[in-house]
């Protein structure tokens, strides 16, 4: 590989792809198993948005785009608000972790 990733982006990439993993997840077996609040839909929407743009962060510091900076602001902002929300409503506890590990690290890359 010809594009060398530094040791915070590669911790960037790392915590983009575990709040994807977390968000999605968390989504699509809690929050549908839970319903009520879990469900409404700018809660899950949200969700969803988060776990796309941490996907998206990731894709794009791992293709070497010098846009990664302007995703990763944007996925910051998403993150910290998906964490508010999950933990708002309750019970999401690993997501809420993932998306404000996941926010300030992409607030590092995007500086």
């Amino acid at each position: 590989m010809t594009h060398h990733l530094s040791a915070e982006m590669k911790a960037c990439i790392d915590a983009c792809l575990d709040c994807y993993k977390a968000c999605l997840g968390t989504a699509m077996h809690h929050c549908i198993e839970t319903g009520g609040k879990h469900t409404e839909p700018k809660h899950f929407r949200l969700m969803s948005a988060c776990a796309e743009i941490c996907r998206t962060s990731a894709h794009f510091m791992l293709i070497g785009s010098d846009h990664h900076r302007h995703v990763c602001r944007e996925c910051a902002e998403i993150c910290t608000e998906c964490a508010d929300d999950c933990e708002r409503i309750g019970g999401m506890e690993d997501c809420v972790a993932a998306c404000r590990r996941c926010a300030e690290s992409c607030r590092k890359m995007a500086a």
